[in-house]
């Protein structure tokens, strides 16, 4: 993992491979952003180069040129922050400085060191720049075998250069980042790994064996355990594979924690949509479709290792969807955990049963707040694209406070509603509901029948609050890398997850 620092001296005698400068996009060319820490002559030469070079300051673009005598870096990385901030005392929100970090560390792959020059005169400055350089330093090698060394190292120490340096908060917000950033690749680990290595079973050794530094207590039911405890949805969307679904439970209860978040994951190892097979080009990135579990896995052992005052239970419903002569079949009719049964209408509708068990399970234990995601649609790519995931709630104030943490930590996520009108949809002639509905607005008929499983809370005063995050759409990049995010699995939501459990934590 990549080592981050902060430091006030003065950046031209730092020893580093690569100094990382800012340039901005202004209506009269690009503009050096140094704050004016650069020795003078270098920073004239520079800024009177960046056309000729082809610097543009727009975002993504990195740059890299010889330092020259006048630092002690061996070289300069220009990299993009977009428009230039304007007024006076402008300053660059927290999330382009930590998109042109992290493009940076992605450009800077195969060097070890490398020190940032960006804006960095506040805390969310030096949190963000010190992320998004951390999150940008990754590559995944495991399946390669001739070809490893191609892939050229992540960067293996970052410096920030900020007068916050000897800041106790800086320094715990430095800290913050790296635990972050390992949650982060972790996710993007489990994403990554080929199916076939990454059954149920394997992917709760997994999260067991990550878990074992940390003050987490790892619960994992076989099939064995599933059949028992009336586990249906499970069981019901693992009957086609060889390899049998689990149930992972983790639980964070720290000393003097007030509340109780209860985290669900969806964790589809793989997803051929069953007997409702998906077409080929649809199967592609299904190894993607447990990034929810991975995600609450990842973001219960960051929260651990901050030691964060909230106990936090995480549910990670695991399965694989496999078309076969044992498989569920379409107008199958399932009982899931708790006695609601489901009509299976169609089996490419999956992750709604597994979550549905997850949900009714985690209700029992009454906690104050209840947040599942999940690569759950193909309606949610459709309606939001592939950068944005969608936030749905029973409770309006829940979903604010997860776009707030969404905006705040920097990734994209957009409210949605919950139209009660859809719920007749899904009426079944033959069960207590059944598992599809009305087309038109599929993404919110999958959030009203995981609605429909939400427990009461402790004092009987309603439904406990709820919400589901869909993040079919971001959780994995099939085009071009940009920012801190490579192709392949992204950890998109692991940040949000963790910022708002932070907010929970702190009152």
């Amino acid at each position: 993992m990549t080592s981050l620092s902060l430091s006030d001296k003065d950046p031209k005698s730092i020893k580093t491979d690569t100094l990382v400068v800012g340039v901005a996009r202004s209506d009269d060319g690009p503009v050096l952003v140094d704050g004016g820490a650069l020795p003078r002559p270098l920073r004239s030469s520079l800024a009177a180069s960046l056309r000729g070079i082809g610097v543009t300051g727009k975002a993504d673009q990195v740059v890299r040129i010889p330092a020259g005598k006048d630092v002690a870096a061996a070289a300069i990385a220009l990299t993009g922050l977009g428009p230039v901030a304007k007024g006076r005392g402008a300053s660059y929100d927290p999330e382009t400085l930590r998109r042109a970090a992290g493009a940076a560390t992605r450009a800077l792959a195969g060097t070890a060191s490398a020190t940032f020059l960006l804006p960095a005169k506040d805390l969310a400055s030096v949190a963000a720049i010190g992320e998004g350089a951390l999150i940008g330093a990754y590559s995944f090698t495991r399946h390669r075998a001739r070809t490893t060394a191609e892939v050229q190292a992540p960067v293996s120490s970052v410096t920030v250069v900020t007068a916050l340096a000897g800041d106790k908060d800086a320094t715990t917000a430095a800290a913050r980042a790296g635990h972050v950033a390992n949650a982060v690749h972790l996710v993007r680990d489990l994403v990554n790994t080929a199916p076939g290595d990454l059954p149920p079973a394997a992917f709760a050794d997994a999260v067991v064996a990550a878990a074992k530094s940390h003050p987490v207590k790892v619960e994992v039911l076989d099939e064995k355990a599933l059949a028992r405890g009336g586990y249906g949805g499970i069981l019901g969307v693992g009957l086609g594979s060889s390899r049998p679904p689990r149930l992972v439970k983790l639980t964070y209860s720290p000393r003097g924690a007030k509340k109780h978040l209860a985290l669900i994951g969806k964790g589809i190892t793989f997803d051929t949509g069953g007997i409702s097979l998906k077409p080929p080009l649809g199967m592609e990135a299904m190894k993607s479709d447990m990034a929810g579990g991975a995600t609450v896995a990842a973001a219960i052992l960051a929260l651990a290792r901050m030691r964060t005052k909230i106990k936090v239970t995480a549910w990670v419903p695991l399965a694989e969807n496999m078309p076969s002569g044992t498989a569920q079949r379409p107008s199958d009719v399932l009982t899931t955990y708790g006695g609601r049964t489901v009509e299976v209408l169609n089996t490419d509708a999956e992750g709604r049963l597994v979550l549905a068990d997850a949900i009714v399970a985690a209700s029992e234990e009454h906690p104050d707040t209840i947040i599942d995601i999940a690569t759950l649609t193909g309606h949610q790519v459709v309606a939001l694209g592939h950068r944005y995931a969608a936030i749905m709630a029973n409770d309006d104030d829940l979903r604010g406070q997860i776009h707030e943490s969404a905006t705040r930590s920097g990734e994209t996520m957009w409210p949605m509603p919950l139209p009660v009108e859809l719920r007749a949809s899904m009426d079944s002639q033959v069960a207590d509901i059944a598992n599809m509905g009305e087309r038109m607005g599929g993404m919110l008929v999958a959030g009203l029948f995981l609605k429909e499983f939400v427990g009461d809370r402790a004092d009987g005063e309603g439904k406990i609050p709820w919400a589901h995050v869909d993040i079919a759409g971001p959780s994995y990049c099939e085009g071009q890398p940009w920012g801190y995010t490579p192709k392949g699995g992204t950890g998109h939501g692991l940040r949000t997850l963790v910022d708002f459990a932070e907010q929970v934590a702190a009152g």
